[in-house]
C-alpha cells in the first residue's frame, strides 16, 4: 500500500518532470483527503523516458507492465508501484495520451490539488469520472465516482447511478 509519505517521495524523484496525479490517489488531492488505501500511484507525465530515469534511480526497478507508449508501471523492493501515463503535450496544456490501436485519450490542463498537506497537480474531476467508464467498476471505483460527482457537482454517468 502506498501512504502519502509514499506519494510524496515519489513527487520528489521526479522534480525535473512534468507530471500530475492521476487514479485514486488523483480522486484524492481533488478531495483534500484520504479516502481510502490504494495500491499504486497513477501518474501522467509528459516525458516518460526521464521519469523513468528518475525512479529507476530512486530504486523503482522492477518492470511489472510495459505497455509503451500507452503506460509503464515500475515497482521497489519496498512494493511501492507507479503507474506512469505518458502524454504529448499539447496546447491547452495538457496532453495526449497514445492508446493501444492508435487513437489517443485527451487529458486537460491539471488541477490544483492537496495529498497529506502537500500542494499537487492532479487530473480535473471531469476527466477522473471519464477515467472511470468503459469497465465494470468495482466498490472503490463506485466510491471515488460519487465521491467527485457529490463535491464537483458532476451528473452520475451509468453505471454509476442508482
Amino acid at each position: 500500500m502506498m501512504r502519502p509519505a509514499d506519494v510524496a517521495a515519489v513527487l520528489d524523484l521526479l522534480a525535473g518532470v512534468r507530471t500530475w496525479v492521476d487514479g485514486g490517489w488523483g480522486v484524492d488531492a481533488l478531495l483534500g483527503e484520504t479516502s481510502r488505501d490504494h495500491a499504486d500511484l497513477d501518474l501522467v507525465v509528459v516525458d516518460v523516458r526521464l521519469a523513468r530515469s528518475a525512479l529507476v534511480g530512486g530504486g523503482f526497478r522492477h518492470v511489472l507492465r510495459d505497455w509503451l507508449p500507452t503506460a509503464l508501471a515500475l515497482a521497489d523492493d519496498a512494493g511501492r508501484e507507479v503507474d506512469l501515463h505518458p502524454v504529448i503535450p499539447t496546447s491547452d496544456g495538457g496532453g495526449d495520451q497514445v492508446l493501444p490501436g492508435g487513437s489517443s485519450f485527451h487529458y486537460p490542463a491539471p488541477v490544483a490539488g492537496v495529498i497529506g498537506g502537500r500542494a499537487v497537480s492532479c487530473v480535473d474531476a471531469a476527466t477522473q469520472i471519464t477515467c472511470h467508464l468503459g469497465y465494470s467498476p468495482q466498490d472503490k471505483d463506485f466510491a471515488d465516482v460519487r465521491r467527485l460527482a457529490g463535491r464537483f457537482g458532476i451528473s452520475l454517468p451509468e453505471p454509476y447511478r442508482g
